[in-house]
């Protein structure tokens, strides 16, 4: 009897040992599976990323060019401006639209900015309102 249990013993000892090869294979399978998630997760994160840079630096432009604005004297403020100005080592190109107000001393401006010379695509906008400034 002890010979017997001694051959069952060893029989299961050796199923037991090792993984089989479908199991390695779902194994492999499942790590594959996660780590192509992560990657898709960490891409989608630093295109998060470069969008919030791209709006940050096109609204201090946006920015700049309003307060330009503010501080020029002309009256009227013209309409269909562009121009561009270079921030963090890119070149940006502003436009602007005056749009009439109710009150004929007062003008409400929004300037646009993008990557494309062309104004194809817009980046961000900020807008403001300028008022006619009076003399004393």
């Amino acid at each position: 009897m002890p010979l017997n249990l001694k051959h069952q013993h060893s029989k299961s000892h050796r199923y037991s040992l090792g993984m089989t090869l479908l199991e390695v294979l779902v194994a492999l399978f499942i790590f594959a599976l996660t780590g192509t998630a992560i990657m898709k997760a960490a891409s989608d994160h630093l295109i998060g990323v470069g969008q919030i840079e791209d709006i940050t630096i096109a609204t201090w432009v946006a920015n700049n060019r309003l307060t330009q604005l503010h501080i020029d004297t002309t009256w009227p403020v013209k309409n269909n401006q562009k121009g561009e100005q270079e921030m963090a080592r890119r070149k940006w190109y502003w436009q602007q639209r005056v749009i009439k107000t109710s009150d004929s001393d007062m003008v409400q401006v929004e300037v646009s900015v993008g990557l494309d010379e062309q104004y194809k695509g817009t980046v961000t906008s900020a807008t403001t309102f300028i008022a006619k400034q009076t003399t004393k």
